[in-house]
């Protein structure tokens, strides 16, 4: 989020705690923040991480003290950030020194952490739970395929699976597909039997724990 006003606008009118990702790099990143904290819902920072480019994308080969100057100027982009989750990143997330750095960062700044999950290969999460940190991983993309018909089978998905493992956390982009499903659904989950609640809550009830899907036990794998 963060490159078009309107369309930014129709995600922060969705009902209910909807957490909004906004790109540091994204033209209009600092308003959307600064709407987003005043409408009450939570800012994320969306922090690019190879194979994602720019001037605040992360890079394996890169000292930890450039991905500290990085992350600082991205913080600065996007204020009133209370957690962070990869843009792209199935290179970066790999990496266990630059991950550790990371989750220990967020837990000194009283951040979250959400596992993007954008590879099998990812670290981060495992990291996080290593210092208890307020973590989530993601358990359903909605729209890698964005054709209308995908994207509500996927929504349905995740319905199923909360239904099993009591919650499901969902992400998605702001294509057509999707924020015409999300304007449509959301309104309808409560009498579905279902409960929107937002990202903190989500940490709360999940205890940092992984899910069947993500580890073993209740540890990432």
């Amino acid at each position: 989020l963060g490159q078009t006003p309107q369309r930014d606008q129709r995600v922060l009118a969705l009902p209910g705690p909807v957490a909004l990702s906004i790109l540091p790099d994204a033209r209009f990143a600092t308003q959307l923040a600064n709407a987003t904290h005043a409408a009450g819902k939570t800012v994320m920072l969306h922090l690019p991480m190879d194979p994602a480019s720019g001037p605040y994308a992360w890079h394996p080969e890169q000292p930890l003290s450039e991905l500290q100057a990085r992350l600082d100027a991205a913080l600065k982009v996007v204020p009133h950030a209370q957690g962070l989750n990869n843009h792209m990143g199935s290179r970066m997330t790999a990496q266990p020194v630059a991950m550790a750095w990371l989750m220990l960062r967020l837990q000194q700044d009283h951040r979250f952490f959400i596992d993007s999950r954008t590879s099998a290969a990812t670290v981060a999460a495992t990291e996080a739970q290593k210092i208890g940190l307020a973590s989530l991983s993601r358990d359903i993309f909605l729209d890698d395929d964005m054709r209308p018909e995908a994207v509500t089978t996927q929504f349905e998905a995740a319905l199923k699976l909360a239904r099993k493992q009591g919650s499901a956390l969902m992400i998605g982009h702001p294509h057509p597909a999707t924020l015409a499903l999300l304007e449509r659904e959301l309104p309808r989950l409560h009498d579905r039997g279902f409960e929107l609640i937002d990202v903190q809550q989500l940490i709360a009830l999940r205890s940092n724990r992984a899910m069947a899907a993500h580890g073993k036990n209740g540890l990432y794998r």
